[in-house]
């Protein structure tokens, strides 16, 4: 998944950058709520992770920022402001979830991994596509409980796909999910993966579960659950 991260202390933010790209997340790591937005507008994010405590604008005024953009990704709170009040702004203003500084980051990895099930209808930390099931917190894809080699990028791909079954996505969307936002990005080499991705899929499930969409994108055609 692509997130962005709006952290202004330094060590914290590179901690957050190294670990969830470490996860297989791309990370958008900035300093400044202002950074945030221009961020926001010119790429597109799974989940954001706004600090209250942003120089200038503040964490509050990003988010209100952000849902009046129309921007409904899934965002959560790190604040070092243990009080209910802030709490209660925040989420009033159009958080999803908040998590208090100091923190474990397992704990963050399980609030983030929650929240973008959530925000693609799904309730369990796997999905099931008849004997195809992904395990989003074991980052693992099993048929009929045998692990599917697949390399990092192949099961980013196929991931977002479920996670997004039945839909149209386009060439660039999953482009995304593999490179930061400022990396250069060759379309070819997401055709390369998807079609090794989609052999493999058709070795053991047979048919056709992803679908190239002409001049859209690709579809996982079977439905999730």
């Amino acid at each position: 998944m692509k997130l962005l991260v709006v952290e202004d202390e330094a060590l914290l933010r590179h901690h957050l950058f190294t670990r969830l790209s470490e996860n297989g997340h791309v990370v958008d790591a900035v300093r400044t709520a202002e950074e945030a937005l221009y961020r926001a507008e010119s790429f597109n994010h799974d989940l954001a992770l706004v600090d209250l405590g942003l120089p200038g604008m503040s964490g509050i005024d990003l988010i209100r920022q952000l849902r009046s953009q129309d921007k409904n990704f899934p965002i959560l709170i790190l604040t070092a402001r243990g009080n209910w009040q802030d709490k209660v702004e925040g989420l009033s203003c159009g958080a999803d979830d908040y998590l208090v500084k100091p923190f474990q980051f397992e704990e963050l990895e399980a609030r983030l991994n929650a929240l973008l099930r959530r925000s693609s209808g799904f309730t369990k930390s796997t999905i099931e596509a008849g004997s195809l099931v992904l395990d989003l917190n074991r980052k693992q894809a099993m048929v009929d409980e045998q692990s599917l080699q697949l390399t990092a990028y192949e099961y980013r791909i196929l991931e977002y796909l479920m996670l997004h079954h039945q839909q149209v996505v386009a060439k660039e969307r999953l482009m995304e999910q593999l490179y930061p936002g400022d990396d250069e990005r060759d379309p070819n080499v997401i055709e390369v993966l998807v079609g090794r991705l989609r052999r493999k899929l058709e070795a053991v499930l047979g048919g056709k579960p992803i679908e190239t969409v002409r001049g859209q994108g690709y579809m996982f055609n079977e439905r999730c659950k």
